[in-house]
């Protein structure tokens, strides 16, 4: 697959996680399931996104910025595989971070619990095989 194209589709979907943490429907407020809901601070929009993925404001604009690092890296081949290292490195980090207690809500600003986890680990994943290994004949090509 195209390293620019799934860079591309991977900021598409990042503003649309992004955007859906503040729509209502999507975001279920209020719905304290995990014990690490009592540490998150920053309670501005906090809620579960598809009743699955705790979120908050900021957690919202960090899936913003991402989405918008991804469809700026898509321009080119070798923003691509930078923007897919850097988000490898990062959700790898995002996800050992959700296992440990002290730090599963980034210090109480954004929660990195439950089954954040797992989705973290599954982009960092599919990243890294875009960032490191993919190789991309029609990106060489060009």
């Amino acid at each position: 697959m195209n390293t620019r194209t799934f860079a591309m589709l991977f900021g598409i979907v990042f503003l649309i996680v992004g955007a859906g943490g503040f729509i209502p429907g999507l975001t279920m407020m209020d719905m304290s399931g995990h014990a690490a809901d009592a540490d998150v601070t920053m309670k501005s929009m906090f809620g579960y996104e598809l009743k699955l993925f705790p979120v908050n404001v900021l957690h919202d604009i960090v899936h913003i910025l991402f989405g918008i690092w991804g469809l700026l890296a898509a321009r080119s081949l070798a923003g691509a595989r930078m923007y897919f290292r850097g988000v490898a490195i990062i959700y790898a980090l995002l996800t050992v971070m959700g296992f440990i207690p002290q730090l599963n809500t980034t210090f109480g600003l954004i929660p990195l619990y439950g089954n954040d986890i797992w989705l973290h680990a599954l982009l960092a994943i599919v990243a890294a095989y875009f960032g490191w290994m993919n190789r991309d004949r029609a990106g060489t090509a060009a």
